[in-house]
């Protein structure tokens, strides 16, 4: 039974849930201010209702290899809805565009790419991203540091 209206609970929910989605149902449930079960029920009624995607580990990319990250503004040739489906299946192809974004305005997409470094990422610049079908141009933009990274929406 997917859940249509929020209450002040289920925000509480979320909102834990999003700052810390390894939470015990118990150590949920009291914070929320409800006994188990029925937190359980109503985290498993989020689900249902696609509130909650999923989950996930919060990763290091640079610890993990992975030192660059290039923000990519690319420009299709054409804009017929059949070009833009391919071109975001092809993206769904690529482990290292990590987010994509549809545009509206001078850009068609926003990618968010991760490299191990520079010269990683201008092979994929030239052999995978402008060498694919209807891309007109690619601008990017490297990125200096992260100054706020929080997933997620403002509870």
């Amino acid at each position: 039974m997917a859940r249509v209206k929020l209450d002040e609970i289920d925000k509480r929910i979320l909102r834990d849930l999003q700052a810390n989605g390894r939470i015990t149902n118990v150590r949920l449930a009291h914070r929320v201010g409800i006994s188990a079960p029925p937190c359980l029920r109503r985290v498993r009624a989020l689900e249902d209702a696609d509130y909650i995607r999923g989950y996930h580990a919060d990763l290091n990319a640079a610890k993990l290899g992975f030192g660059v990250t290039v923000f990519a503004q690319v420009g299709l040739n054409s804009q017929a809805e059949a070009d833009l489906v391919a071109f975001e299946g092809l993206v769904s192809t690529w482990p290292m565009v990590r987010e994509c974004y549809m545009l509206a305005g001078e850009t068609d997409f926003y990618l968010k790419i991760v490299a191990a470094d520079w010269d990683t990422y201008q092979r994929f610049l030239t052999t995978e991203l402008t060498a694919a079908p209807n891309v007109g141009n690619v601008k990017s933009s490297l990125a200096i540091r992260a100054s706020k990274l929080d997933p997620g929406v403002p509870l």
